[in-house]
Formats: C-alpha cells, sequence, structure tokens
C-alpha cells in the first residue's frame, strides 16, 4: 500500500432514549440501551488517505488543525482498523460538518462512523453492517447509531461483543420533524466521553438505569405505531432524567442555559395547545424539538420569535452512513 482513499458521510442521530454512562469506559459499554433518530440534511464528510511517505497520522478538520487531543482519538480509531487490516501506515483524515460540532448535536457519532467507513474501506476492508456498528461504538458511543438511517437501537448486550445498533424503522416510517433550536455555538466545556465517566457518582443513575428497559418498551412501541403522544412523553421524561443525573454527578454538569429553559416551557405549552412537538436534550444548551410533519413550519416560526434561539436547523429521517 502506496497510497489508498475512501471517502464516506455520516449523519448526527438524536438520541430519543438516552445512553449516559458504561460499564466500561474503553470499551463504550453503554450502562443502558437506546433508541434514536438519524438526522438527514446534517452531516459530516470524511477522507481517509493512508499514505505510506507520511511520517505520521494528520488530522484537518473544516480545514484547520484540530487540538492534538482530536488527533489522538481519531490516531486510537484508526490504530483499530489498521490492526484488523494488519497494515500500520499512517493516514491524512480530511473531515467537514455541515453543522456546528461540540454543542450537543452529536457530532462526534458523525464523525466517528463517518471515520470507520471511510477507515475500512481505505485500508480495504469489507465488514458487515454490525461489525461497522461495534467497531464506530469504540470511537464514540453513539457513532454505533450513526452507521444506519431512520430509526435506530443500539442494544447495550450482555458483553462488548454483542452491544451493537440495528435498524429499528426505516425513515420512510414516520416523517418526523427535528427542528434544533441553537441556544449557543460554543464548544461544551466538557464533553460527552467526560460525562460519562461521571454518571455513577450521581444517587440517581442506578434507578434511571434500572428503569431503561420499561422506557425503551414504551418508546420502541410508540415508534412502531406513530403514536406521538407516547413519544412526547416519554422522550421528554427520559431526557428530563439524564439531566437530572448529570446536574447531580459531582461535580455537578448543568449544560442548560435561560434560553433552553424558555424553549422547554414553549414545547410544552405549543403541545397543549394542540400542536404536536416535544423537546429533547443531548449534552449541551440546544434543544431538539421533534414534530410531525404537518406542524413543523408552525414550530419553527415560533422557535424562530424565541428570545436566546440565535440559529434553527431543520433535519428529517436520514439515511444510513455510507462510503461515496
Amino acid at each position: 500500500m502506496t497510497k489508498r482513499t475512501a471517502r464516506a458521510v455520516a449523519s448526527p442521530n438524536i438520541a430519543l432514549i438516552k445512553y449516559w454512562g458504561n460499564r466500561d469506559h474503553n470499551l463504550r459499554w453503554p450502562s443502558n440501551g437506546s433508541i434514536s433518530l438519524t438526522l438527514g440534511g446534517l452531516e459530516t464528510r470524511t477522507t481517509v488517505t493512508f499514505d505510506e511517505t507520511l511520517p505520521s497520522d494528520r488530522l484537518t478538520f473544516d480545514g484547520l488543525t484540530p487540538p492534538n487531543s482530536a488527533l489522538l482519538r481519531v490516531s486510537e480509531h484508526l490504530d483499530r482498523i489498521r490492526r484488523i487490516a494488519g497494515i500500520h501506515t499512517p493516514a491524512h483524515v480530511e473531515s467537514q460538518n455541515n453543522f456546528p460540532a461540540g454543542v450537543g448535536i452529536a457530532s462526534s457519532a458523525s464523525a466517528f462512523a463517518a471515520l470507520t467507513l471511510a477507515g475500512t474501506a481505505a485500508a480495504d476492508l469489507s465488514l458487515n453492517p454490525k461489525e461497522l456498528s461495534r467497531l464506530a461504538r469504540l470511537g464514540s458511543g453513539s457513532a454505533c447509531r450513526s452507521i444506519f438511517g431512520g430509526y435506530v437501537e443500539w442494544h447495550a448486550g450482555e458483553t462488548d461483543a454483542d452491544s451493537y445498533a440495528e435498524p429499528l424503522a426505516p425513515p420512510e416510517h414516520w416523517d418526523l420533524i427535528d427542528l434544533i433550536a441553537v441556544i449557543s455555538r460554543e464548544h461544551k466545556g466538557v464533553g460527552s466521553t467526560q460525562g460519562h465517566t461521571l454518571a455513577d457518582t450521581s444517587p440517581l443513575q442506578s434507578a434511571r438505569v434500572a428503569d431503561a428497559p420499561r422506557r425503551l418498551n414504551i418508546c420502541r412501541d410508540a415508534l412502531l405505531h406513530r403514536d406521538f403522544p407516547t413519544l412526547a412523553s416519554i422522550v421528554e421524561q427520559d431526557s428530563n432524567l439524564m439531566h437530572a443525573v448529570m446536574f447531580t454527578s459531582t461535580p455537578a454538569l448543568i449544560y442548560w442555559s435561560p434560553a433552553t429553559i424558555e424553549v422547554i416551557h414553549a414545547v410544552t405549552t405549543w403541545r397543549a395547545e394542540g400542536l404536536d412537538v416535544c423537546y429533547t436534550i443531548d449534552a449541551g444548551p440546544n434543544v431538539h424539538c421533534l414534530c410531525r410533519k404537518q406542524h413543523a413550519d408552525q414550530v419553527e416560526e415560533r422557535l424562530g420569535d424565541l428570545p436566546g434561539v440565535i440559529d434553527l436547523l431543520r433535519a428529517h429521517p436520514g439515511g444510513p452512513a455510507s462510503v461515496i
């Protein structure tokens, strides 16, 4: 191998039932299963070039050189691919996003899903979707879900080997829209990887994990039957539970801002008035507002009028990660 290149594209996902906390942090083996929606229209495009003339791995993101910590994490993932392929060739990784990174829109999920596909293709590996999902998980837990499109379930598994994601329903199953109310584009101070290590310091985490099978069952059934009121109730409860764990961890993780709370109150009011909309929030201040397609324009207009909302992103059920 003198030089070999491959390019892949992947979308982030929004967890409807959240992943927070690990049974093994090195393996990113989660404390509980999760369900997500792949966010079409938002994407990471990544090119991996294995090049024997390079002295070491290189990384550029949106045309810039990111911190060494980002390169280290990418190199560790490339090492997993190189071990499977039996090669030692350094790589140049070029990645671009069309949405903000590090603000609670699952940029690491799309980044490591795209890196996994581009890296394995450039290394001339042929892995099945389950193997790709498990491999992506080792780079970023939620990346295992971004391998697939539509509605996706990540099984926590009894071992590392059976912790992977698989499709629950295709994108066309239900035309929900995710309107992301951007409160801040600032990179969060504590990333999700570090946050997961704090989950067990909260006295609420054990109760949250113990109740996860109930929430998963309710969410799965609501999705399959397109039952929006039930989905809204369980999605908001699950999001609140995760943030309750964050609030009560040591040290506390408080990602919300006053504008975050304004959006929460507005969404619950609009639903009481008859709009099919609910909120969910990942590790950041920005609010994902899920709604039926027929209500999306009204919700989008109302969100745009709220103080503190500096931008709106619109996503639909997206397709799987792919080599392009």
